[in-house]
């Protein structure tokens, strides 16, 4: 069985697919973005798979892709917001580097701009964020090996603040972090 590196939970508009993007990059490794998985293994959006088949069944289509990736995928893997919140993908999580994207509301609106692509967040889309967060903080919390926040940062940022740890933590070289370009003084990047 192969662990992946780093699994990056959080809500909606944390920014789990362009951090992990950016991380992947930087570890020379490959991203597993589950949602994009189960869109291209049904063939439709995730707002279509609720619409049309409800979300009982995204959920059950979501649990075989994650557990299947968690037990599959060495690289970078970025989770569905929701999919954390099932009682055998925490199981799966256990023992795993699990890294909390953490995001306040102002932050997730302009990423995401809560429109209709994301189904739970269609109607009264703040107070749903919201609500969500409330429900789901707990466990991400619970299931982290870290948190990391995201507010006002670039992906970049926040995957070189994750390279840091797993420097750290002796999972990848110091010589990778040394090979990441970084913008000069007063530079952003």
């Amino acid at each position: 069985m192969v662990k992946p590196l780093v699994i990056l939970i959080g809500p909606p508009g944390s920014g789990k697919t362009s951090v992990g993007a950016r991380l992947a990059e930087r570890l020379d490794v490959a991203l597993e973005d589950t949602d994009a998985r189960i869109e291209a293994n049904e063939g439709r959006t995730i707002a279509e798979i609720f619409i049309d088949s409800g979300e009982p069944y995204f959920r059950d289509v979501e649990r075989a892709v994650v557990l299947h990736a968690v037990g599959a995928h060495g690289g970078v893997l970025a989770l569905g917001g929701g999919s954390p919140m099932d009682p055998e993908i925490q199981a799966a999580l256990t023992d795993r580097r699990v890294v909390f994207l953490d995001v306040g509301i102002a932050d997730a609106a302009k990423r995401v701009g809560f429109d209709a692509s994301r189904p739970l967040l269609a109607v009264n889309p703040r107070a749903r964020w919201v609500a969500l967060m409330k429900e789901r903080r707990g466990t991400y919390e619970a299931l982290a090996t870290h948190r990391v926040d995201t507010a006002g940062r670039s992906a970049d940022e926040v995957a070189a603040e994750i390279v840091e740890l797993l420097i750290a933590e002796g999972v990848v070289p110091a010589a990778v972090e040394s090979a990441v370009p970084h913008p000069a003084p007063g530079e952003s990047s």
